[in-house]
């Protein structure tokens, strides 16, 4: 099983999506006998996009169109929660959108109408149920500055602050594994409430360098090499 510190989190948004024939063709080659419209009920993920996100992270267009292939036949489950037990629906189709210019992965999912999954359905389409969370792997994590790719190499670039008028941004490339999909109550985050400057366990620079254009107090810098240490093996792979 994949740790926290192997995997990388976005948040994701449950939007409404209609069972129409083409729909249940698709959902039907992921069941083991062939399921009616009304035995079914379809949901759509907006997850990850190519814009640059809160963690000054962006995936690259090419990245979104791997992970579209991946996550077909991925579970989607309650609170992150890897048992059998917490399966609640299946990602039946994947595709990459793109509305005003901004490609966007979607995530096409369903679930069987049954007792058990009738509170669920009912949180949904009442607006209750709304976030998700999505994890995939990456093979390459590039500073937007200097072109590091931090899953081999530690830079000194710190994500969200400027050097020489330049954002400083990790480029996520080549779409490596897709894990799983959860329904929560709060959208999961990468390294929530820890430092994320290096979480993407490339070896360590030979020097920290303070970023040119920026103060960077030594406390940054001290955080940052705690951040380093605790998340060694971050992008084995992430979570959307």
């Amino acid at each position: 099983m994949k740790t926290e510190m192997d995997r990388i989190l976005k948040s994701a948004t449950v939007v409404k999506q209609e069972a129409g024939d083409a729909e249940l063709a698709l959902i039907n080659m992921q069941t083991l006998r062939p399921l009616a419209a009304d035995e079914v009920f379809t949901f759509r993920l907006a997850a990850c996009d190519d814009q640059v996100d809160r963690d000054y992270e962006r995936f690259t267009s090419e990245t979104l169109e791997g992970l579209a292939g991946l996550f077909v036949g991925k579970s989607v489950l309650m609170d992150h929660t890897w048992r059998a037990g917490s399966q609640t629906a299946r990602v039946y189709a994947a595709g990459v959108e793109d509305s005003g210019g901004i490609k966007r992965l979607i995530l096409r999912c369903y679930m069987p109408r049954t007792e058990q999954t009738a509170g669920i359905i009912t949180a949904i389409e009442a607006g209750i149920l709304r976030e998700c969370s999505v994890g995939c792997a990456v093979r390459r994590a590039v500073c937007s500055v200097c072109g590091a790719d931090q899953t081999k190499t530690c830079c000194p670039h710190i994500p969200g602050r400027e050097y020489d008028g330049q954002l400083c941004v990790m480029e996520l490339d080549g779409a490596k594994d897709a894990y799983e999909v959860s329904l929560v109550a709060v959208p999961a985050q990468p390294g929530a409430g820890v430092v994320k400057t290096k979480r993407y366990g490339g070896a360590e620079a030979p020097e920290a360098q303070e970023p040119q254009g920026a103060e960077a107090p030594d406390d940054d810098i001290l955080l940052a090499q705690a951040a380093q240490e605790l998340e060694e093996k971050r992008y084995g792979g992430k979570f959307v």
